[in-house]
This record gives C-alpha cells, sequence and structure tokens, in this order.
C-alpha cells in the first residue's frame, strides 16, 4: 500500500482524507498497527487509481495477512522476480543464509547465475536476462545498503563445476572479493564434520530494525515464509549449530584462496589435479584437529 500510495502522486494526508479516514489511522495502517476490511482496502486502491492487477493482487492478499507464515505457490517455477524477498531483503538489518549443497543467488557470480538458471527445466525460454537481472537486485540490495550479511556454505558447493571449468575459477574468486566487505562473513562447513545440523536444506534468515525476525524457503515452485516465533527459533538453533561447525572467517578465507589457486592452475581440459579443499589446504578444523 505505502508503494501504492506512492505511485498515486499524493500525500498521505490526502489519500485519508479521500477515503474519510484520520491521517493517523493511515499511518497505523500502513505501518501495520491496524488492519482494514476489504471494502476498505478497495476504497483505498481506488483513491490511489491502483493498475487492475496490482489491485486483484493485494484484494487477494488481504486475507493472508491475519495467518502467521506465508506459502506462496507460483505453478510451474518461482517468478522472475521474488517481490516479497526483494522488499524484506531492502527493510532488513540482517541476512543469514544456508545452502548446502549451491552457492546462494546473493553470492552468485554474472556467468554462474547465468549457468544456475539454464540448468532449471521448468523456466521459460526467453527470460535468462530479466532473472540475471533479478538475481543483481537482490546483490545490489545486500551490498548496497547497510545489511549485515552471514553466509554458511558447504564444502563440497565449491567444488560443484558450475558452467564449467572457467566459470568455476571465476566464482571462487568471486568468493574472495566478496569475503572481504565490511559487511560480509562467509563460513565454510567442512566435509569431514559428516552429518550436521543443515542437512534439511537451504534457508534465509532475516531481522529487522522495527519488526520480528523471520525464515525464508524458497522450492521449484514455491515459497515459504516463516514467521511464527517457534519455527524461526528453530531455524536460529541451527544457525548456532552451523557456527559451531564451520571453519572461523579466516579459516575459510583460507581455503577459498587456495582452491581458487589451484583452480587457477588446473588444465581445464584434462581430469581435476586437486584435493579436497579442506584436504589439500591443510586447514585446522572446529576442535583443533587438522587434516
Amino acid at each position: 500500500m505505502r508503494a501504492a500510495i506512492k505511485a498515486s502522486g499524493m500525500p498521505a494526508r490526502r489519500v485519508a482524507e479521500l477515503v474519510g479516514w484520520q491521517e493517523a489511522k493511515l499511518s497505523d495502517f500502513l505501518n501495520g498497527k491496524i488492519g482494514c476490511t476489504e471494502t476498505e482496502l478497495a476504497l483505498l486502491l481506488g483513491v490511489c487509481r491502483t493498475a487492475v492487477e496490482e489491485r486483484d493482487r493485494l484484494l487477494n492478499l488481504l486475507p493472508e495477512t491475519y495467518v502467521k507464515g506465508w506459502w506462496q505457490q507460483h505453478g510451474s517455477c518461482v517468478p522472475v522476480r521474488l517481490r516479497t524477498l526483494v522488499q524484506n531483503v531492502a527493510a532488513a538489518k540482517t541476512l543469514t543464509t544456508w545452502h548446502p549443497y549451491g552457492i546462494p543467488v546473493f553470492l552468485q557470480s554474472v556467468d554462474h547465475l547465468r549457468a544456475a538458471i539454464s540448468a532449471c527445466p521448468n523456466v521459460p525460454d526467453g527470460e535468462m536476462d530479466r532473472r540475471v537481472k533479478a538475481g543483481q537486485e537482490l546483490q545490489e540490495l545486500l551490498f548496497g545498503g547497510g545489511v549485515q550479511c552471514a553466509v554458511y556454505l558447504h564444502e563440497q558447493a565449491l567444488h560443484l563445476p558450475v558452467g564449467g571449468h572457467d566459470v568455476h575459477v571465476g566464482q571462487v574468486h568471486h568468493l574472495l572479493l566478496m569475503a572481504v566487505r565490511s559487511n560480509v562473513t562467509i563460513r565454510i562447513l567442512p566435509t569431514a564434520v559428516g552429518a550436521h545440523a543443515g542437512m534439511s536444506g537451504a534457508f534465509t534468515q532475516l531481522t529487522f530494525p522495527a519488526y520480528e525476525p523471520l525464515v525464508f524457503l524458497e522450492h521449484e515452485n514455491s515459497t515459504l515464509i516463516q514467521e511464527d516465533k517457534t519455527a524461526v527459533e528453530s531455524y536460529q538453533e541451527i544457525v548456532r549449530s552451523l557456527d559451531r561447525s564451520s571453519l572461523n572467517e579466516e579459516q575459510s578465507k583460507t581455503m577459498l584462496l587456495q582452491l581458487g589457486e589451484r583452480l587457477s592452475a588446473a588444465d581445464s581440459s584434462g581430469p581435476a589435479r586437486h584435493l579436497p579443499g579442506a584436504l589439500a589446504a591443510g586447514v585446522p578444523f572446529p576442535g583443533g584437529y587438522r587434516l
């Protein structure tokens, strides 16, 4: 509704006058302190001359605002731009993300992003450039603002040659560039740990200056936003466990650096000539032992 009012070109005071509300009531509504009826929402949208497609989207969304947690079903695959995720990342104070078998979109190079999109059989032809742009938008939100970002990766994800050898090399070097940013921390979970708390799948946890935290889960053709306090706390327990089991920040950088050097030196036309990252790097693991 904030976006709809902004698009109308009218100040909030004028919108409130036209629908017969006090300005304070509209402010409380926009800040999520009070709700509204379907009739009131329709009147607000009419006053703002909201486009039909957006009007119908918001009217259909209204019943969901009273439900804790939100499961969005998208059909054959997720939309080009995950609007809800974009809006929440833009408002977030911290972002913590875990991926057990790949690199999260927040840290993918452009070439890696293109290769990952190409591998999905359900993405319609002709959407590549739009999906790449949407991924870059998320990255710009994360790295252009004040969001503190903690990324947990499994060691095996670093060895997945998405897009081929050259793209793989570029992706590892991209991770190294991201790791030196002041608002980004990359932590790697070694393969040697074995069973771990994050085996159930990828997730992204967001906290906010003024709102309750939430957890975002993306699947092939749906997304789930967990808002329930107990559910969010259970993911926080997973983060704490990953934190205990993962290499620290400097150890993770060392692993990335040595992996990047080995990949850069390898002949892309022949078999790989390097050992798994932690083994070749000789990185000490949590608990004091070394491979």
